[in-house]
């Protein structure tokens, strides 16, 4: 059996659901690779969709909301605003024959962009079968323009909306985002801040996304003027600039500065409480580790909706204004009550399992 993956780079976490995915299937050796669709068509145009997603979503992000809520209005007028308009024939068919040399049985898309061109190509007989993964906690309009087999799905609440936007009921999957198996475990906070060589102490996990989002250095000030005894752990990803401008902060608690890390599932065991974006793949983690949350800094578009799956199913707190940073950790570190309820709700929303769960259905495609 083989198993192509078709990816966008635009973030991290469209390839890390993937390479999840690939772990599961690769331990029960399941032949698999992992295309960056657009990479492999054109890297300029590769270069160019990654680049103007981090400029749009980190300069203008009010921008980008702006275009994620014209496709919404769109679909309602079912006029088509789709990937397919700007690739030609000449790019989907270099695809097609990649797919036709390594001859899949199964093609797992984890972006809309690649599961539009897919859909394209699909039509000059294709026959692996093929997955669409959604890796929000929302149906992002982009995904109504694919017509694939199958479509993982976050959690079986967003079923409803799915079929609203046109997807059968019968191929929706609600497997949930697929996430490393590491994070299906939990150990003690102590021994998880033993292995980091960091205090015993109430822990504050600061996120910003592998591309260093949000006023981190603000939120980080906001969290010192807390009189309140907990240290912070501080994760800048790629940000080589905002890690370098937290080291130079003068600080009363002590802080753990980090860039890009691999072992964010030992830091989450550790924290008490999480402040981080509402990206898909880091709320799945953080549920699945039980892990509290206050968001912050959510960019316009689907991670806005992402925060209202989570508001309104009782999974997180959401900075704003009125409801500061120091005021929300105050509450998730004294509140025991309030937090458990957060615990509570986790535990039945979260797919701990979620990439074993995908790799068992996706294996049961070839019998």
């Amino acid at each position: 059996m083989k198993v192509l993956f078709l990816s966008v780079t635009a973030g991290q976490g469209h390839n890390q659901t993937g390479n999840a995915v690939m772990e599961c299937l690769q331990d029960n050796k399941i032949d698999s690779v992992m295309l960056d669709t657009f990479e492999y068509i054109n890297p300029v145009l590769k270069e160019s969709i990654s680049q103007g997603y981090l400029i749009t979503t980190k300069l203008t992000p009010k921008l980008f909301g702006r275009v994620y809520r014209l496709a919404e209005k769109l679909e309602k007028y079912d006029v088509k605003l789709s990937i397919n308009k700007l690739t030609n024939s000449v790019l989907a068919k270099k695809l097609s024959n990649y797919i036709e040399g390594y001859g899949p049985d199964v093609i797992v898309c984890t972006h809309p962009f690649s599961a539009q061109i897919l859909t394209q190509i699909k039509t000059k007989g294709i026959r692996a079968k093929s997955i669409g993964i959604i890796t929000d906690y929302t149906i992002h309009p982009f995904w109504e323009e694919t017509s694939l087999d199958y479509y993982i799905i976050a959690n079986e609440l967003l079923t409803r909306q799915a079929v609203k936007k046109g997807i059968p009921e019968e191929r929706i999957k609600p497997t949930g985002i697929p996430i490393h198996k590491k994070f299906a475990k939990k150990m003690p906070a102590e021994e998880a801040r033993a292995i980091l060589n960091i205090e015993n102490k109430d822990t504050v996990l600061v996120m910003s996304g592998s591309m260093g989002f949000g006023k981190v250095p603000k939120i980080i000030k906001q969290l010192d003027s807390l009189d309140m005894d907990f240290q912070i752990l501080s994760v800048c990803g790629n940000n080589k600039h905002l890690y370098d401008k937290i080291e130079e902060m003068d600080l009363k608690k002590k802080i753990y500065n980090y860039g890009f890390v691999n072992n964010v599932d030992i830091m989450m065991d550790a924290a008490n409480c999480m402040i981080s974006k509402p990206g898909g793949l880091t709320v799945s983690e953080s549920m699945a580790k039980g892990l509290p949350m206050a968001i912050v800094n959510p960019i316009p578009g689907q991670e806005d909706r992402n925060v209202e799956f989570l508001l309104n199913n009782g999974l997180a707190m959401k900075i704003t204004k009125t409801f500061p940073i120091d005021e929300a950790v105050y509450q998730l570190l004294s509140n025991s009550e309030k937090v458990q309820s957060m615990i509570n709700q986790m535990a039945k929303v979260a797919r701990s399992k979620s990439a074993m769960e995908l790799c068992k259905f996706i294996m049961k495609l070839d019998r």
